[in-house]
């Protein structure tokens, strides 16, 4: 049996920019990615704290060093600038995998 599970988390995240006009998805910083281990294109769920919603939407790699999250094409319409975020994604597991899963959580604040 195979169970799905948290894989990353970025937490309380503030969106920086909305970009209605573009192909749907997240802008990411690289080196946020990279500490939360997310992959260009990777499925990811956005939580907005400030509003509740939820979304599912895909990564795509931000210029490094600009702290950039920025929601994109319909996603724009679920956040503010200034919305403070969660970023997850899952992995699915085995049951042989599970004791030595450790999610990784990146906290922005």
């Amino acid at each position: 049996m195979y169970r799905c599970m948290l894989k990353s988390k970025i937490h309380r995240a503030i969106v920086t920019e909305t970009e209605l006009y573009y192909e749907g998805s997240i802008t990411i910083d690289a080196d946020i990615m990279e500490k939360a281990g997310l992959l260009p294109y990777e499925k990811v769920e956005v939580f907005n704290m400030s509003t509740g919603l939820r979304i599912e939407t895909y990564v795509i790699e931000g210029r490094r060093g600009t702290s950039v999250i920025c929601l994109n094409g319909p996603a724009a319409r679920t956040a503010q600038v200034g919305d403070e975020v969660v970023i997850v994604s899952y992995v699915w597991l085995d049951e042989k995998e599970l004791s030595s899963h450790r999610p990784i959580i990146v906290k922005m604040k």
